[in-house]
């Protein structure tokens, strides 16, 4: 591996460790047995680094709970998604602190933007986008009730104001 594949990988470490607000420079060097030189070299500053190491960290989970539930039912998926709120719970949380860093930094900001359109095509949209972060923030703040796959696809119908069915209509959408 390479000065930058360290990096990202000592990165993503400090990440779940620490955090994004309480990692530094220092400890992402020391996690990637580098200089602290080859961050900026790399990638020009923490910020950057941190950005793209998060970036990455939710595609590899994103591409781990595809696995979990392929192809199953809509509750069997949105439960998988649920279940890393636990089980990655420190990937989450660093993940909002990004968001917070982001209303002051626009690199930051702009680095965040281009994953939720990557995250926005790979979940089918912007709503399902928007379900997923208002569950994730319910359930890092209160674990204990927030909703089940179940409840999530069950609550749909009624969110939207539209009649209980087994299954709700696809939109179309053609250009």
């Amino acid at each position: 591996m390479g000065n930058r594949e360290d990096l990202l990988r000592g990165a993503k470490q400090c990440l779940v460790e620490r955090g994004w607000a309480r990692t530094t420079v220092r400890d992402i060097a020391a996690a990637a047995g580098v200089s602290h030189a080859a961050i900026g070299y790399h990638f020009g500053s923490r910020d950057a680094l941190l950005t793209r190491a998060l970036v990455e960290a939710v595609d590899e989970l994103g591409d781990q709970l595809a696995g979990r539930a392929p192809g199953g039912e809509p509750q069997e998926r949105w439960q998988a998604l649920i279940d890393s709120f636990t089980t990655h719970r420190a990937l989450w949380v660093a993940q909002i602190e990004a968001v917070v860093q982001a209303e002051r930094s626009p690199e930051v900001r702009e680095h965040l933007a281009a994953g939720q359109r990557e995250a926005r095509e790979g979940l089918g949209g912007s709503v399902p986008l928007a379900l997923l972060s208002g569950l994730m923030l319910q359930w890092l703040v209160d674990p204990e009730h927030g909703p089940s796959g179940a409840d999530v696809v069950a609550g749909l119908p009624s969110a939207l104001d539209l009649p209980e069915t087994d299954h709700l209509p696809e939109t179309d959408r053609s250009p």
